[in-house]
């Protein structure tokens, strides 16, 4: 039985659990190149599968990792974003194809430009600036009125739990318990099959990067659903989940995170805000990012070298803030987080991050074959 602690104590834990999360997630990032866009253009450019079946892996361990505390009774899904009953299906997938572009266009999504930036990648920290920004504007500014009222507003209500078990399990009449664990395998055993079919071009990065991240999301959930969680607030009288900014349990994610640092650093004495479970790891993820680069002899500063590459980097950052905030998560927090919870938001988002990724891929395949096709006639002219 865990010992009873006052709320503000439950709170540091879960604020400085994320610290130490994050500082894992930097050190495993940088060291093993884990990168869910990385996976996509890997794939699609060169037919190259590591880095692509080390998302899956991660992906697979996070839902094994996640049943297991459904069924210990340690998660409360139905408290989390990825199983609300109201399906804004439009905004996951206009949000997910922006995002999808736009981490193409910028070189990497949030979770990899902590890592780039921890390194000494000064392209990435724009590019996490800009998104910080652009995720605040899309929160409660200046496009908030273009996500709420327009994309949100095609919404469905789905008469429950919007997780694949509950709807199939409403759908067929099956406890939802048992289709998430069939669903979770199921995904676990092809993903290994996957993997032991391109074994031969796996590293062992791969492997660990999969695995630790994968680990790392469920036990995010563990300390945001469980550590955290008080039944009855002295306060409130209510439950709670406290460290976390939604007030909700919290896996992994980056974009409103960003959002909210960019908060504290701008209100920093404004007592009423404070730092959260989610700064903490991207705060941790950009420090453990700088040590581990600093001892593996990785660190350089990298900038710019063109005017058209920080374009390019500006614009996805801010394709990716006002995506990652309208599919209500970026390629982690859907890419990862919501695919072990199984929600179908998080698959509409990453179908739609899928298709981003590939249209800004064919479009840099096209700019860089355009010039030679357009020189002959310049030439003549």
């Amino acid at each position: 039985m865990r010992p009873a602690l006052d709320p503000n104590t439950l709170s540091l834990i879960v604020v400085w659990g994320g610290l130490v999360i994050g500082l894992v997630l930097g050190a495993v990032g940088q060291a093993t190149r884990f990168c869910i866009r990385g996976g996509i253009d890997d794939w699609v450019r060169f037919r190259s599968p590591g880095r692509l079946v080390s998302w899956l892996l991660a992906i697979a361990v996070a839902a094994i990792g996640v049943q297991f505390l459904l069924s210990a009774g340690a998660l409360d899904g139905s408290r989390t974003i990825y199983w609300a009953e109201r399906f804004p299906w439009l905004s996951y997938l206009v949000g997910g194809v922006l995002f999808g572009y736009g981490m193409i266009l910028a070189g990497g999504c949030p979770q990899r430009c902590l890592v780039k930036a921890g390194q000494g990648n000064l392209k990435a920290l724009l590019t996490l600036v800009l998104i910080a920004i652009v995720s605040l504007m899309t929160l409660r500014g200046a496009f908030a009125g273009l996500r709420v009222s327009g994309l949100d507003s095609f919404a469905v209500s789905l008469g429950g739990s919007q997780d694949l078990g509950g709807l199939l399990g409403r759908t067929l009449s099956v406890a939802p318990g048992l289709l998430r664990w069939a669903i979770a395998l199921a995904f676990t055993a092809a993903v290994l099959a996957i993997a032991w079919r391109v074994r031969r071009q796996l590293q062992p990065a791969h492997w660990i990067g999969g695995i630790v991240v994968g680990l790392l999301v469920a036990t995010a959930f563990f300390l945001t659903g469980s550590l955290g969680f008080v039944p009855e607030h002295p306060e409130t009288l209510e439950a709670a989940w406290l460290g976390t900014q939604s007030k909700r349990p919290e896996g992994l994610s980056f974009s409103a995170p960003l959002a909210h640092a960019l908060d504290l650093l701008t209100l920093w004495s404004d007592k009423a805000t404070v730092a959260t479970f989610g700064v903490t790891v991207s705060l941790g993820a950009l420090l453990g990012s700088f040590v581990t680069a600093r001892l593996r002899g990785d660190f350089r500063l990298e900038s710019f070298r063109t005017p058209g590459e920080l374009g390019a980097h500006s614009a996805g950052a801010l394709l990716m803030g006002f995506g990652g905030i309208t599919a209500l998560g970026c390629s982690t927090g859907n890419g990862i987080t919501g695919l072990s919870m199984l929600s179908a938001g998080a698959v509409v988002a990453v179908v739609g991050i899928c298709i981003g990724s590939r249209l800004a891929i064919a479009r840099g395949a096209w700019r860089a074959t355009a010039p030679d096709a357009l020189a002959s006639p310049r030439a003549a002219g």
